[in-house]
């Protein structure tokens, strides 16, 4: 009985190692084709060699443009009557353009604004966009004025 079961063991052991052979020899499905990467449109692409090439005529070209763009005539900046009554812009307007001019606190409580948005505001809009000229002076008790300067 010894050499039966000896015998059984050792074929199943066989055809099981058979079968993990068979699965190991399966190739991995493929995937799916799929688009890939393209570049945007009008990036900038890799310099070409040396070899070869033809002449850049964009020099010149260049120097035409950046002569046209110096004679062009500069877009008139938009003046303060622009603005649109009832906003905060001419809210602030109005109280810059005191005679004592507001403070920045004054600015803050009428916009409703933090104190580095109101300093931005000033900056940016009026000064930049509007092309005003902001005057800013400290009083005596240390408290910022901003006025528009005449």
């Amino acid at each position: 009985m010894t050499t039966q079961n000896a015998e059984t063991t050792s074929t199943s052991t066989d055809t099981a190692a058979a079968v993990a052979a068979q699965s190991a020899n399966v190739a991995p499905e493929k995937a799916s084709p799929k688009k890939g990467a393209s570049t945007k449109k009008g990036a900038p692409k890799g310099q070409k060699s040396a070899k070869g090439g033809k002449p850049k005529a964009s020099a010149a070209k260049k120097a035409t443009l950046s002569k046209q763009a110096a004679k062009a005539p500069k877009a008139a900046k938009p003046k303060a009557e622009g603005v649109r009554e009832g906003s905060k812009t001419a809210t602030v307007l109005a109280l810059i353009q005191r005679a004592k001019g507001a403070t920045l606190a004054e600015i803050m409580e009428a916009s409703s604004w933090q104190a580095h948005s109101c300093r931005g505001f000033i900056s940016g809009t009026l000064g930049k966009k509007m092309g005003l000229t902001v005057k800013s002076e400290k009083r005596d008790d240390g408290t910022r004025v901003y006025s528009i300067a005449k």
